[in-house]
């Protein structure tokens, strides 16, 4: 039997309502007060469409709060990151994992299950990490050096397949936009709930917003079929995320949600 949850269904480019105008979040990582100064932002503008790329759920925050904020809200179609597909795993050698899974209830991750890949509309294309990884950056590359912007040239070769006029990703937790030669816009939607991190692979690297506010991208469609991308800031009571993420042992996320900096 296939399961609907709110939020589920697909894109439908005959829609008004969806074509006017949508907001881009990602990368919540169960930042729940984060999430819901976002949501009541999004809700001020009149913004009825949220795409969410993806991670929301994998951080020592609130998870089952932040859960219950995105099933809970209609307007949001979601894609599944590379961490919410460590969330369906069985085991993992993580702190955040031991923190997250156990939370979760069954209808949960059936919900989290359910999310597909990709997802596209008329133009647009949405994906977590890259069109093909959820788990690879697109617009960065790591090396032994540190953090580079990918050229224009390695772009337009790694997008060869895909002619939709605007890309959609997170993953890096950075907002960046890129317009490549051949007029696609390349959109990175920033954080909502964790503006900075460290990873191992595959370099030790730190990603870095350098900002506490939770960030998000609104597209308005212009008269012309093209579409008018905004990035937003949504300054928030970072404080009391902070303090959770210390109650559950987490240091490093604390010092991220306040100073937008990973803790080296």
């Amino acid at each position: 039997m296939e399961h609907k949850y709110p939020g589920s269904g697909r894109l439908d480019s005959g829609s008004d309502r969806i074509a006017a105008s949508i907001a881009v979040i990602s990368d919540i990582h169960g930042n729940a007060p984060a999430l819901r100064a976002v949501l009541d932002d999004i809700s001020r503008r009149g913004i009825d469409t949220i795409i969410n790329l993806g991670d929301s759920l994998f951080g020592p925050i609130d998870p089952v709060g932040t859960a219950e904020l995105l099933m809970g809200d209609s307007r949001i179609l979601h894609i599944q990151g590379n961490c919410d597909e460590i969330l369906l795993q069985e085991s993992a050698d993580s702190a955040t994992f031991a923190f997250v899974k156990p939370r979760l209830t069954p209808h949960m991750l059936e919900w989290i299950r359910s999310f597909p890949a990709t997802r596209a509309f008329d133009n647009l294309f949405f994906c977590h990490g890259t069109p093909e990884a959820n788990d690879r950056y697109l617009l960065e590359k790591v090396t032994e050096e540190g953090v580079r912007l990918k050229s224009s040239a390695k772009l337009a070769s790694e997008l060869a397949g895909f002619d939709h006029d605007y890309i959609f990703c997170g993953h890096s937790h950075v907002f960046r936009t890129k317009k490549l030669p051949d007029g696609r816009t390349i959109v990175n939607a920033g954080s909502v709930g964790l503006p900075a991190y460290e990873d191992e692979l595959p370099f030790p690297h730190a990603m870095e917003s350098g900002s506490p506010d939770a960030d998000y991208a609104s597209l308005e469609r212009r008269p012309d079929g093209s579409w008018e991308v905004r990035p937003i800031t949504v300054p928030y009571d970072f404080e009391s995320a902070a303090v959770l993420a210390e109650h559950a042992g987490r240091a490093d996320y604390a010092f991220a949600i306040r100073t937008g900096r990973a803790l080296r």
